[in-house]
């Protein structure tokens, strides 16, 4: 069965990512792909700051993309890149974990001003875990995601599109690479 892993690089149990990949598992299930979210708090801080790559739950973890057929990567912004959980969970994966999968990548910030984040910052590291189509990825900024609103947590209609679009065009990719494979 084709599904896809949504990471979020947030280390808040109640922030814009975490809302934006339950809204994007939401959506993502509309289209009939299921996603499989995971969040930097579900690993104990031991393992990530220890960098311990035979815990059981990075094993885990290792194995749910090594089957996904597409990844979806979400962060705030801090200090003009990604979080350094997100970092150090990302660190600690085999270095070719997302090969052959499309990624879709996405920043939470708190000004326009971070903007290049992800092209600067997030695109590199995921071209150094050897990801095989990185799409151009969506930049929010804080104001245009609701935390109190779950079901519709994008808004602004033209940050929405995009996040429509693109991840309609990860779902697309993911299902064609598994039918091929």
């Amino acid at each position: 069965m084709s599904y896809i892993i949504a990471l979020s690089g947030s280390p808040s149990s109640f922030s814009r990512s975490s809302i934006l990949v339950n809204y994007l598992r939401k959506e993502s299930a509309k289209q009939e792909i299921p996603v499989k979210g995971y969040s930097v708090l579900d690993f104990p801080a031991d393992v990530l700051i220890e960098g311990q790559y035979n815990h059981s739950s990075i094993k885990e973890l290792s194995e749910e993309i090594k089957e996904a057929s597409g990844i979806i990567i979400v962060s705030p912004v801090y200090k003009a890149a990604y979080t350094g959980a997100l970092k150090a969970l990302l660190d600690i994966l085999p270095q070719d974990s997302f090969k052959d999968k499309p990624v879709f990548p996405l920043m939470v910030g708190g000004s326009p001003a971070h903007l290049l984040a992800i092209d600067y910052s997030l695109k590199p590291l995921l071209g150094a875990l050897s990801a095989q189509t990185i799409l151009k990825g969506v930049y929010l900024t804080d104001q245009y995601v609701d935390r109190e609103d779950s079901e519709n947590p994008i808004q602004n209609e033209e940050v929405l599109e995009k996040v429509t679009n693109q991840l309609k065009q990860l779902i697309d990719i993911a299902k064609n690479s598994k039918a091929l494979s």
